[in-house]
């Protein structure tokens, strides 16, 4: 970790100790069946800072104290932050503090609420990203540095996949994955490499790619992976109704407004033959993760903001995209708030600026998001948010590098997140693993990637008796 100093209220700094040495015990506890050990998840699965800076049932971290950082991350945790709460620019320092990769230690493991069960699914992997089950079960997973789509198969209910090949290889850094069209019986498997978008003809069951892949868009803007910018992954989904497909294009740099930026920032809107191209939403520095809500058929997207304003600003977000909303990037951020590197450019869209719906802590690197469809767990997760958070580089103290449950009221948002997945930090601040990829399997249990340690981790709910 970083020495640069970080200055916190007496009472978030007691929650900080008291979280770290929660976050200790439980990384030096896990169950020799490596089921969830973690902090038990209260009735109403949230908790509270009270007075002595601790957690109790009942509430949601606001203010300074839901910014935080990875020791005050625990399952069940839940947050609130507001346009409110956070400084103003360069309060702070900008700072790199990329993660220090080590291997996985001895008797870490990822840590869940109680009750739920996590299991190593797939080892092994190179540099697995994206993933999404087919409808048959299979898992298809973006091997991105590779070139490779994976395909993973498991028995129902298994805890680890017995089959693991290649579906199709040779590929430019592929993210996005979807099947098409929607239902049952999908004949196309659609891939968003870095600068396109292919597909491949596909049947239920198929391992191996039955030909060579058809490209549907060839100029998507593709990009380098660079530090603060030249963001080179692309989502991909398609509309309820089959009609649309989305594509999501990350900005090539931090801040920037020149015209190496055109048809980037943005979401892309196709028809699935890859005509017709639309803008569909701008100002959306890099959408990583794109998903459309089942039941009410809106595009939702995980996205990261901009970083070099210091350790809170801008946060990352999870939102709904508006069909024409324009979200700020480069020029303003969150509402009317200008940033200072763009000063009195661009006036006439200030009051155009929308405002996401769940901000996360900022620099957390909110990647893949999936909304639950399976029927495993208990009533309340079904329908809701997840969202991997890959883990800070330009923040003093470590956020992100976990699994986030957004909770839903009637289909919205309720504007709070909960750590659902952590423990991939050491108690000295090292990173072991880094989340990617969520997604639902056929059984009902969650599915999320790691390309820290390369692995493919399965989440499940076997109930209290831990069947």
């Amino acid at each position: 970790m970083s020495r640069t100093t970080f200055r916190l209220s007496k009472n978030v700094f007691r929650l900080a100790l008291y979280a770290a040495a929660l976050n200790s015990a439980l990384f030096a506890g896990c169950s020799a069946n490596k089921s969830n050990g973690a902090q038990s998840r209260p009735a109403n699965g949230v908790v509270e800072q009270s007075r002595n800076g601790q957690t109790k049932p009942g509430g949601v971290l606001t203010g300074k104290a839901a910014l935080g950082d990875w020791t005050t991350d625990a399952p069940g945790v839940r947050r609130r932050i507001t346009v409110a709460d956070l400084p103003k620019p360069f309060a702070t320092e900008s700072v790199e503090n990329g993660p220090r990769l080590v291997p996985r230690p001895e008797g870490a493991w990822p840590k869940a609420p109680a009750g739920f069960k996590v299991e190593e699914f797939a080892a092994g992997l190179q540099n697995p990203r994206l993933l999404r089950a087919a409808p048959n079960g299979d898992v298809f997973v973006a091997e991105s540095r590779a070139g490779n789509i994976r395909v993973l198969r498991a028995k129902e209910g298994a805890g680890k996949a017995e089959v693991s090949e290649v579906f199709a290889s040779g590929l430019e850094r592929p993210f996005g994955i979807a099947f098409y069209p929607l239902g049952p019986d999908p004949q196309y498997v659609y891939v968003a490499n870095t600068g396109s978008v292919v597909r491949f003809p596909y049947r239920s069951g198929d391992l191996k790619a039955r030909a060579a892949a058809e490209t549907v868009v060839s100029n998507i803007p593709g990009g380098g992976q660079l530090r603060g910018g030249g963001h080179w992954t692309r989502d991909i989904a398609f509309s309820k109704d089959g009609k649309r497909m989305f594509v999501s294009v990350g900005s090539r740099s931090n801040v920037s407004d020149d015209e190496s930026e055109t048809r980037r920032a943005c979401i892309l809107e196709f028809t699935p033959d890859g005509k017709n191209e639309r803008l569909f939403a701008t100002g959306l520095r890099n959408a990583v993760g794109i998903a459309v809500n089942p039941q009410t058929g809106e595009l939702w997207a995980s996205v990261n903001e901009r970083d070099e304003l210091g350790d809170d600003l801008v946060p990352d977000y999870v939102t709904r995209v508006k069909d024409g909303g324009f979200y700020g990037w480069p020029w303003f951020y969150l509402g009317p708030n200008q940033d200072p590197r763009h000063a009195g450019k661009r006036p006439e869209l200030r009051d155009k600026v929308i405002v996401p719906d769940v901000l996360l802590q900022s620099h957390s690197a909110s990647l893949q998001m999936e909304f639950y469809t399976g029927r495993q767990f208990p009533a309340e997760y079904r329908g809701e948010a997840f969202a991997s958070e890959h883990g800070s580089w330009n923040r003093a103290r470590r956020t992100g590098y976990k699994v986030i449950r957004v909770p839903l009221r009637d289909g919205a948002p309720t504007g709070e997140y909960e750590d659902f997945l952590t423990g991939f930090v050491t108690p000295a601040g090292d990173v072991w693993g880094r989340p990617v990829g969520v997604t639902t399997a056929k059984d009902g249990a969650l599915l999320v990637t790691d390309d820290g340690s390369n692995t493919v981790w399965r989440i499940s709910y076997p109930g209290s008796k831990g069947k």
